[in-house]
């Protein structure tokens, strides 16, 4: 059972019944559908605007860079806002049927959150290296703690990347296992339409509107880490 659910990360494999006729029919309609309102309601209710909606989810983190020290690496903030609007992008494109989902994967994940992290501890090493080792030691720590606080320090900031990384593509992952699994029980119903039938359709189309919320959450909080990273920056 779990080789079949995960089998959607797999490359396409027409034979299996994954790929059925009547599957594809049912994500034909319904998933642009679903995701057209969504857009049209969180981006054109105000004012009827593309470009509005788009000046309002980019000062989402415009605002929160302004509150870390991103704002004070030139071009961090820059690609903080893009790299965000990019994750939800691809988030959101992973939840089309038989769409290859590229953020479910920690390669894609590490790819992107670590040469981040690397370029910042760089930045602070060279921009005042002895504020850097500073930062690995609390203040007021007693003496004989301090090495060990030291290493404590340095592996938390060491698997930052790594959780950093998994988070993403854990959430991603789950989200896409239970929608298999709810697509999968529907094209079993489909000959045999009645109550029960109709119940896990609603719940499946309710469900898909939670998981673009998600896709959209979770880009916001690997770009607020990123952020929130930099105040360790001297």
């Amino acid at each position: 059972m779990c080789l079949d659910v995960f089998s959607i990360f797999d490359v396409y494999e027409f034979n299996s019944m994954m790929y059925d006729k009547r599957m594809v029919t049912v994500f034909m309609v319904l998933v642009p559908l679903i995701l057209c309102a969504f857009l049209m309601i969180t981006l054109w209710s105000f004012n009827f605007s593309f470009i509005s909606g788009m000046k309002k989810i980019i000062k989402i983190m415009s605002d929160q860079c302004n509150r870390s020290t991103s704002y004070m690496l030139k071009g961090y903030s820059i690609i903080i806002i893009s790299l965000f609007l990019v994750l939800i992008s691809v988030n959101l494109f992973g939840l089309v049927s038989f769409s290859f989902s590229t953020s479910s994967h920690l390669l894609f994940t590490l790819m992107v959150g670590l040469p981040l992290w690397v370029s910042m501890i760089l930045s602070g090493f060279m921009f005042s290296s002895k504020a850097f080792i500073a930062h690995l030691l609390p203040d007021g720590a007693p003496l004989w703690l301090n090495p060990f606080l030291v290493l404590i320090e340095s592996v938390s900031i060491m698997v930052r990347p790594i959780t950093l990384s998994f988070r993403l593509a854990a959430n991603m992952t789950a989200g896409h296992v239970v929608l298999c699994l709810m697509t999968s029980y529907l094209c079993i119903f489909l000959n045999c339409f009645n109550v029960q039938h109709l119940v896990l359709l609603v719940t499946s189309m309710m469900y898909l509107l939670f998981e673009v919320g998600i896709c959209m959450i979770q880009g916001y909080i690997f770009c607020l880490l990123l952020s929130l990273y930099t105040d360790d920056h001297s």
